[in-house]
């Protein structure tokens, strides 16, 4: 699954404050996100975040040309 910092994820299930909506911080073997709803981060396994994934949201940046 292609995740990049910057995309949005919308997961199956809601955090405690009511958002089912994060902001990708980090990517790699863990990410770092962050609730659109408190601001709460946290850091979560790879396999763990792609299972909950219900949507990402991109904004396609266009590149300059060269």
């Amino acid at each position: 699954m292609d995740i990049r910092v910057g995309d949005v994820l919308t997961m199956k299930k809601k955090h405690p404050c009511g958002a089912d909506r994060w902001l990708v911080l980090r990517s790699g073997m863990d990410f770092r996100l962050r609730c659109l709803g408190c601001g709460h981060e946290v850091m979560i396994p790879r396999s763990k975040a792609e299972k909950g994934i219900k949507n990402i949201e991109r904004k396609e940046t266009q590149e300059a040309p060269v």
